[in-house]
C-alpha cells in the first residue's frame, strides 16, 4: 500500500520535530556541561578569596610564613575541608613557593594575601575542568535525564501536532481531489468550498473556476449541436418536401421551382460555409495574410457592394470617414467583416429606415460604427449577439434568412486582428456595432 500524502507529511513533521528536540537536548547538556563547570569555579573563587582573607589572619599573628612551611594538610584546613576546593598553593611576596607545587601557580587563578594593605603572599587554585564529586556527577546526570525526557515528551507532542496538521493541510486537497473525479466523470456542477485565502483557498478558487468554465463550455456544445442540427434541418426539410412534390406530380419542374430548390441549396452551403469558418477560427487553422492596409477602401468597397441590396429595402446610407485607417491584417477577412456587418444591418432594418457607416482614428485605435434605425435589440441581449446562432425574437428572427453565425464570424476576425467588437443602442433607434482595430505601426 502506497503511503498517501498526508502520511508522508506526518513523517516530515515528525522528523522535524524529532531532529530539533535532539538538537535541543544536546545542546542543552553542552550548556550545562559548561555552565556548570563555570558556576563551580565562580564558587571556589569566592571561596579562595575567603581563604586569602584568613591566610591574612594568620600571617599577622605569626609575622611570616614558616608557620605554613610544607604544610598542606593546614593549608586545607584553613580552606574548610568540608567544601573540597581543587589543588592549592601558597606563594611568598616575591612568588616563591611556600607550600604546594609551583605549576598551581602557573595554570590556576591566583588572588593576593594582603596584610595593612601590603601584599606579603600570593594563593592559587586550579580551576576545575570536570566534575569530580559523587554530588556533582549525579546531579548532572539528574540533569541530563531530565533534558532526554523533555526531548521525548516534545517528540510526542510534536507527533500529535503533526497528525492534525497533516489531516489539517491534506483536508482540503482530498476534497479537490474528490471533485476532481466527479468534474472527470461528467458532473460539471462540481464546485468546492473555499474555507480559507491560502494556496489551498486559492487553489479550490481556481478549480470552481475550472468547473465554470466547463459547465459553460458544455452548455455551449450541447446549444451549438442542437442548434446546427436544427438549422440544417430546416433547409433539408424545405427540400425533401419540393422534391416529393416534383416527383409526385403535384408541383411541376419550371424554373420557378428550380430556383426555389437553390434557393434553400444556397442557403444550406452559406450555413456549411459559415460553420467551417468557425471551426478554422476556433482551432487556430483560420489564414490569415496580414499587411499594412488602409481599411478606407475596404469599407467603402464592402459599402459600394451592398448599394442594391440597401435600395431594395429603401434604406438611406450614410457614411463618414476622414483620412487613412492603416491596420496591419489580410484584406479580404476586413471586407467580410465589414460585408458581414453591413448585410446584418440590411437585413434586420425595418423597410424605409437609414444606415449609418463612420470610421475614426482615436490616438491609437481605429473605431468603426455601423448603426441601422428600428427595430432595436433588447439591452439584455446585446451581450449575447456574438454569439453562435443566437438571435433576438421577433423583429430578428429566422424568417429573415440569417444564419446566426455573422455576428460570430465578425467577432473572430476582430480577435484576431487583435481588435474588439461591441453591440449597443443606436441613436437612430436601432443597433449600433462598433469595431476598434490598433492602428499598423
Amino acid at each position: 500500500m502506497k503511503a498517501g500524502i498526508a502520511f508522508k507529511l506526518f513523517l516530515v513533521i515528525l522528523a522535524a520535530s524529532a531532529v530539533a528536540a535532539g538538537a535541543m537536548a544536546l545542546a542543552t547538556r553542552a550548556s550545562f556541561q559548561s555552565g556548570f563547570l563555570g558556576y563551580l569555579n565562580q564558587v571556589d573563587a569566592q571561596r579562595i578569596d575567603a581563604l586569602a582573607g584568613r591566610l591574612a589572619d594568620e600571617y599577622r599573628r605569626a609575622g611570616d610564613w614558616n608557620f605554613l612551611r610544607d604544610d598542606y594538610a593546614r593549608l586545607r584546613a584553613l580552606a574548610l575541608p568540608a567544601q573540597p576546593i581543587p589543588r592549592l598553593a601558597l606563594l611568598d611576596q616575591d612568588r616563591r613557593t611556600v607550600v604546594g607545587t609551583a605549576e598551581v601557580a602557573e595554570e590556576g587563578a591566583v588572588r593576593p594575601v594582603q596584610v595593612d594593605g601590603r601584599t606579603v603572599g600570593w594563593v592559587a587554585r586550579t580551576p576545575l575542568r570536570r566534575l569530580s564529586s559523587a554530588a556533582e556527577l549525579s546531579f548532572q546526570q539528574e540533569q541530563q535525564r531530565a533534558a532526554w525526557t523533555i526531548a521525548a515528551l516534545a517528540i510526542a507532542l510534536a507527533a500529535v501536532l503533526a497528525f492534525v496538521l497533516s489531516r489539517a493541510f491534506v483536508l482540503p486537497l482530498k476534497r479537490v481531489a474528490e471533485a476532481t473525479h466527479r468534474l472527470a466523470a461528467g458532473n460539471y456542477a462540481t464546485r468546492v468550498e473555499v474555507r480559507s485565502t491560502d494556496e489551498l483557498g486559492r487553489l479550490s478558487e481556481n478549480f470552481n473556476r475550472l468547473a465554470e468554465a466547463l459547465e459553460r463550455n458544455e452548455t455551449l456544445r450541447r446549444r451549438f449541436m442542437a442548434d446546427v442540427s436544427h438549422e440544417l434541418r430546416t433547409p433539408l426539410a424545405v427540400l425533401s418536401g419540393e422534391l416529393e412534390a416534383l416527383e409526385d406530380g403535384v408541383r411541376p419542374l419550371t424554373r420557378e421551382s428550380l430556383a426555389s430548390l437553390r434557393t434553400e441549396l444556397s442557403a444550406l452551403g452559406k450555413l456549411v460555409d459559415d460553420l467551417n469558418q468557425l471551426a478554422l477560427a476556433d482551432s487556430g487553422a483560420l489564414a490569415y495574410r496580414k499587411e499594412t492596409v488602409d481599411a478606407v477602401p475596404l469599407l467603402a468597397q464592402a459599402l459600394e457592394s451592398h448599394r442594391e441590396r440597401f435600395a431594395e429595402r429603401g434604406l438611406k446610407v450614410e457614411s463618414a470617414w476622414n483620412g487613412a485607417a492603416p491596420v496591419f491584417g489580410d484584406a479580404d477577412r476586413l471586407r467580410q467583416m465589414f460585408r458581414n456587418l453591413l448585410e446584418n444591418s440590411a437585413r434586420y432594418t425595418d423597410r424605409g429606415g437609414c444606415v449609418r457607416v463612420a470610421a475614426r482614428r482615436d490616438g491609437d485605435r481605429l473605431t468603426f460604427d455601423f448603426e441601422d434605425s428600428a427595430p432595436g435589440v433588447p439591452a439584455d441581449a446585446l451581450p449575447q449577439l456574438f454569439e453562435r446562432f443566437y438571435r433576438v425574437d421577433a423583429s430578428r428572427s429566422r424568417a429573415n434568412g440569417g444564419t446566426g453565425l455573422g455576428l460570430a464570424i465578425c467577432r473572430s476576425i476582430a480577435q484576431a486582428h487583435d481588435g474588439e467588437i461591441s453591440a449597443a443602442a443606436s441613436p437612430l433607434g436601432g443597433l449600433r456595432v462598433s469595431v476598434f482595430l490598433p492602428v499598423a505601426a
